[in-house]
């Protein structure tokens, strides 16, 4: 009874172990395969980074407003002109009129241009006034009459707005936000590069960890097989075979598992590269090649701190923000001076007219001293007035200051005292910075180095257990080992393949943070930003 029931439990064992081997099963919504580098990846991550096209964008309207801000000394161009008619009533005999009203027509044009001078704060306006006048009066010898005039105007600040003034801050400000705008791209390209490489590396150990898993199942295969072999030739007992069916359902799981990581692995880096839900290479399996060569840190602790204070946009931000806010400081000292403010007109006129018939019979002749007449210099049309513009011989020049004192001020001294403050914030939140980036360096630093040493480390240990392997199938195929001990090598054996496979990873992934940490990433990756 005894041999039946051995003989059952060995056909058992031999129909289980002669099942087909372990296929993993097809991956989901995976009909091809494509080879993608590290350098391509990322072409398609920046190709396709809407937030990369809105960092664009704001570097666009940055550069729009630093044209809108110079656009405040602009010269502006203005012109008035216009046609009056004023019929008025006359009450006396001297009025001009002997029908009790007087009619005036007048055309008028005053084309003008004015500006800001940008270096020193002043204003200028000068305008051309020239207009024509029709009358009905008996007492006017010229008519129509032609009045013209031309008047330049200066206006310059003596303390307040002489070496800065809003227009001035506001160009400042807008050059700022430019260099702003460059170091806030510069940081999202160093975070997004950064993250495409760590998703690649990901990717890259999720393949290769399935691949280990697949070459444990077929060595579980492989000395079922062996073993089945020698249950067969008496040489076994049938539970030894139970070990082996055992060890392949083990490694299955881990295999399937680590196919479930590859995709999950390859959807974290398309949905970093693809812009669109349709786009095909969904539906394609990533192989990474060309993988970058392992390299040790260049740089030593010093050199990499300082690499870092000088080149991370975060600390490049808080210094754009500490020179705007000395602009501030800057403008709001400026508002709380006194305005004294020096000005200068210059005008220059012409007047002409045609005399008129009754010029020299008039009313008025018998109060004019004898020979009494009309200059030439003022006889004539428009053309004239003129001529009499711009001989010199009717000018206007004042020279002269304003004053404008304020009392207490306290607007502007809180202002003032507001943006002293805030310069003292910025400040510690420079020195934060500072102590956050120190720590990263080092922390990063320290991860490379150690990551190196451990993918030696795990290269050795996947040696050595490969070793130790192989001589324990000899000493089992000598008869001098076990099953059990031939199954702990080989689950060790893939436990150090693992290992190292995850180590790696783990440099390339710690290698693109210290990039990170030192602002490295665009030089190391031939990054330009524009």
């Amino acid at each position: 009874m005894r041999k039946s029931g051995f003989a059952f439990c060995l056909s058992a064992v031999l129909a289980f172990a002669q099942q087909a081997p372990v296929v993993a099963p097809d991956r989901v919504g995976i009909a091809g395969s494509v080879n993608l580098t590290l350098n391509e990846a990322i072409e398609k991550v920046l190709a396709n980074d809407q937030a990369l096209v809105i960092a664009r964008i704001d570097r666009s309207e940055a550069d729009r407003n630093l044209s809108g801000a110079k656009g405040a000394w602009d010269p502006r161009a203005g012109f008035t002109g216009g046609r009056t008619r004023a019929v008025t009533p006359v009450g006396s005999l001297f009025g001009g009129s002997a029908s009790g009203k007087l009619t005036t027509e007048t055309w008028q044009a005053d084309p003008q241009v004015s500006g800001l001078f940008p270096a020193i704060g002043g204003s200028y306006k000068l305008d051309f006034n020239s207009s024509r006048q029709v009358t009905d009066s008996q007492f006017t010898f010229l008519n129509p009459l032609y009045n013209t005039a031309l008047n330049l105007g200066l206006t310059q600040p003596l303390w307040r707005g002489l070496r800065f003034d809003d227009n001035r801050y506001r160009v400042q400000v807008a050059r700022r936000n430019i260099d702003l705008s460059v170091e806030e791209l510069r940081q999202h390209l160093i975070e997004t590069v950064t993250q495409t490489v760590q998703a690649y590396w990901e990717l890259e150990f999720a393949r290769w960890n399935l691949d280990v898993q697949t070459q444990a199942v077929r060595l579980a295969e492989q000395q079922d097989s062996s073993n089945r072999r020698q249950v067969e030739q008496g040489l076994l007992a049938p539970v030894d075979v139970v070990q082996t069916q055992t060890q392949i359902a083990t490694f299955q799981q881990s295999m399937l598992t680590a196919q479930q990581s590859v995709t999950a692995a390859e959807n974290a880096l398309k949905v970093l590269m693809l812009a669109d839900r349709r786009d095909p290479l969904w539906n394609m399996a990533i192989t990474p090649e060309q993988l970058p060569e392992d390299r040790a840190p260049a740089m030593l602790l010093d050199d990499a701190v300082k690499a870092a204070l000088n080149n991370r946009p975060e600390l490049k931000q808080n210094m754009i923000a500490l020179s705007v806010n000395y602009l501030d400081v800057k403008r709001t000292r400026e508002l709380a001076k006194p305005q004294i403010d020096a000005t200068a007109n210059l005008s220059t006129v012409g007047l002409a007219g045609l005399l008129t018939p009754s010029a020299s019979s008039s009313a008025l002749s018998s109060f004019l001293p004898p020979g009494t007449t009309i200059s030439p210099v003022l006889v004539g049309g428009y053309g004239q007035s003129l001529s009499d513009l711009t001989s010199g011989h009717f000018t206007t020049a004042s020279v002269g200051v304003t004053m404008s004192l304020p009392i207490r001020n306290r607007a502007a001294l809180a202002q003032s005292a507001v943006a002293a403050l805030e310069t003292k914030r910025l400040e510690a939140l420079r020195k934060q910075v500072e102590l956050a980036i120190e720590q990263e360096v080092r922390n990063a630093l320290q991860i490379a180095s150690t990551a190196a040493a451990r993918q030696d480390a795990a290269a050795n240990a996947r040696r050595y257990a490969e070793d130790q392997y192989a001589s324990e199938q000899r000493q089992f195929q000598a008869g001098t080992s076990t099953v059990f001990l031939v199954l702990q090598r080989q689950t060790d054996l893939i436990a150090a393949r693992t290992r190292e496979a995850r180590a790696r990873a783990d440099l390339g992934e710690a290698y693109a943070n210290l990039d990170r940490a030192t602002a490295r990433t665009l030089e190391a990756r031939k990054i330009e930003v524009r």
